[in-house]
């Protein structure tokens, strides 16, 4: 694993933006793997903000994401397909039929993410994937507990995961019980890592991370069996 001290959120974003800027022009056909949540928020606003500048050409890139909540179409303001619609590939040259998340409101999710993992396959897989880690180690939405050997399956997201996702709902209820994710195994097979982690509430997961032991109580372990993982993290996510 190599660690990239940053400052802070805007620095960590930046740093992550660099390096996806310079893998998207050495390779335009580059397959990305995406991410949800608040951690790449600043380097999504970073690309758009380059692709408007800068004319990085996203023309021949392909997007894969790492999960989607069962139950919401990709019109709902907080599905996971809307969000990256909304925070990233509404704003870039990228063609949509290149762009794959999971279909939450499928009538069979099984049988989604059997497709899922098939498509993953058929395109060679992630070149550069994005992570973020949940408070509770987890990666995607692959909860603590689950098999290191799991590819894209369905999860029951746990009440922490759930609690923490809530600030996006109008309430507790509202946050979907169940998520469509890709596995563990689906994640290792990306041929590079990019990680990032920001602020003083993942100061516990960044410690366990790089000084616990590597077992399916804390999914994001197994990263540190991966060739080539970067890490970027901030002052406060450091301060352990």
């Amino acid at each position: 694993m190599k660690i990239i001290k940053v400052k802070n959120y805007d620095e960590m974003s930046q740093k992550a933006a660099e390096m996806f800027i310079g893998k998207i022009r050495r390779n335009p056909e580059i397959n990305l793997g995406l991410a949800t949540g608040g951690s790449p928020v600043g380097l999504y606003k970073q690309l758009v903000q380059d692709h408007q500048t800068n004319h990085t050409s996203y023309k021949k890139v392909k997007t894969f994401n790492l999960d989607e909540y069962i139950g919401l179409s990709g019109e709902h303001p907080n599905s996971y397909r809307y969000f990256m619609n909304e925070q990233l590939l509404n704003h870039v040259d990228l063609n949509k039929s290149n762009t794959h998340v999971p279909l939450g409101d499928t009538e069979n999710p099984g049988q989604q993410c059997s497709h899922y993992e098939q498509l993953l396959k058929e395109h060679g897989g992630v070149d550069l994937q994005i992570l973020g880690i949940g408070s509770n180690g987890h990666i995607g939405f692959n909860e603590p507990g689950t098999s290191f050997q799991s590819e894209t399956h369905i999860i029951e997201l746990t009440p922490s995961t759930r609690e923490a996702n809530a600030r996006f709902f109008t309430s507790l209820e509202e946050v979907p019980t169940h998520a469509i994710t890709m596995g563990i195994t689906s994640i290792m097979r990306s041929k590079e890592i990019l990680l990032l982690i920001s602020g003083d509430s993942k100061q516990d997961a960044l410690s366990q991370l790089l000084q616990g032991a590597i077992n399916e109580n804390f999914p994001a372990s197994i990263l540190r069996t991966h060739p080539c993982v970067t890490i970027i993290a901030d002052e406060a996510a450091l301060g352990k």
